[in-house]
């Protein structure tokens, strides 16, 4: 039966999630603290202090960085007894060290897959992405059919292609595992607004001008078309992938599409016409100056991702986004004006950390330094 839970009568669900810190595993918090008979379990490189308050505090936490050769056998003894494991950690930074970033994104995510086999885990849900599609149409959503064999010009896109190919090995050998794979748009919330900013656009941008509502110059190009969702509709998502009894693939995206022109016409600007080369090559110029940390391959990624349907989340896993993604980009916008941080290390305020201001000071430039 579709969406089934799984949790037995007067037993907890041991459910472990791997990056449970960051934006995406903040949310899942949240929504996992909503259910009875559950028992958390959270994996992350740098753990929130104690007492960090909610909704960090009541979790049971294990410091791994999931790209050490001891990964795996760490883990297995975290998995063990767990009725499902939920990987959600990724790293994006620092960009300008692309054998880092592999290192984690996946081999961590092989380290994450053999714990969760040798530890005999009957679940795991992975945070895919939209950046596992192969460049796809712009005017009409692709379904979880659509290839994933990512957009080569990206690292972020060849790393999420690598795994979600490693997985497909995973379910012909292992068909007992029950093993989901989330395909989420751009993920918002307000509570990500600092982490946002240093992670895509680094300490020079004037973001505190967003807590006028306004957007003054909205760069527009045809294939500048993306789909975003809030933080809690994900976690919903997740959360319903986790305690049901759902395989496969799942898009997860809310409407409308986030099209230049309606940007531009809900935070009060003007669009301006930029032809694909030019957006690349500001973005490389930019890169290598380190005045901001994203690299060109985020703009091949924008401007060749298709859009996606939801149907299937729909369907099967009866999710429905409740916030729109105008208002998941609002939401978001007035975080990185104000500066809304939470206490858990990714999401935090630290002042002198890699993207911030105060980290200039020492040397410390946009897309370099790990830890971000």
């Amino acid at each position: 039966m579709r969406g089934k839970r799984l949790i037995g009568y007067g037993s907890d669900m041991r459910i472990v999630v791997v990056g449970a810190s960051g934006n995406v595993g903040t949310a899942l918090l949240r929504r996992l603290r909503q259910e009875r008979d559950v028992e958390i379990v959270g994996v992350a490189r740098r753990l929130p202090e104690p007492g960090a308050g909610e909704p960090y505090d009541g979790v049971r936490w294990h410091s791994c960085d999931i790209g050490l050769p001891s990964a795996s056998d760490q883990l297995t003894e975290v998995f063990a007894g767990a009725g499902a494991v939920v990987h959600l950690a990724w790293q994006i930074q620092p960009s300008h060290d692309q054998e880092v970033l592999r290192r984690t994104n996946v081999g961590g995510s092989r380290a994450v897959v053999d714990a969760v086999l040798r530890a005999g885990v009957p679940a795991l849900v992975y945070a895919s992405s939209v950046g596992t599609y192969a460049p796809g149409p712009k005017n009409a959503p692709v379904s979880e059919r659509w290839p994933t064999t990512g957009v080569a010009e990206s690292s972020y896109s060849r790393d999420k292609a690598a795994v979600e190919e490693m997985l497909d090995g995973i379910e012909r050998s292992h068909p007992a595992l029950r093993l989901v794979r989330m395909r989420p748009g751009l993920i918002f919330q307000r509570a990500a607004g600092t982490e946002i900013t240093r992670y895509f656009l680094g300490p020079l941008v004037p973001v505190r001008l967003l807590r006028f509502g306004r957007l003054p110059l909205v760069p527009a190009n045809r294939r500048l078309r993306m789909q975003a969702v809030h933080a809690d509709d994900v976690a919903d998502a997740y959360a319903r992938a986790v305690l049901g009894d759902a395989r496969g693939a799942f898009n997860v995206a809310a409407d409308p599409v986030l099209t230049p022109e309606l940007v531009a016409r809900h935070f009060h600007g003007w669009t301006v016409p930029v032809a694909a080369p030019v957006l690349r090559a500001a973005a490389a110029l930019t890169w290598r100056a380190r005045l901001q940390p994203i690299d060109a391959g985020w703009v091949e990624l924008a401007l060749n991702v298709p859009l996606m349907s939801s149907e299937r989340a729909e369907r099967e896993l009866g999710w429905q986004p409740r916030v729109s993604a105008v208002d998941a980009l609002k939401e978001l916008f007035a975080g990185m004006a104000e500066r809304a941080h939470t206490p858990s290390p990714p999401l935090s305020a630290t002042p002198d950390l890699p993207g911030r201001t105060a980290a200039l000071r020492d040397a410390r430039l946009a897309g370099q330094g790990n830890p971000y």
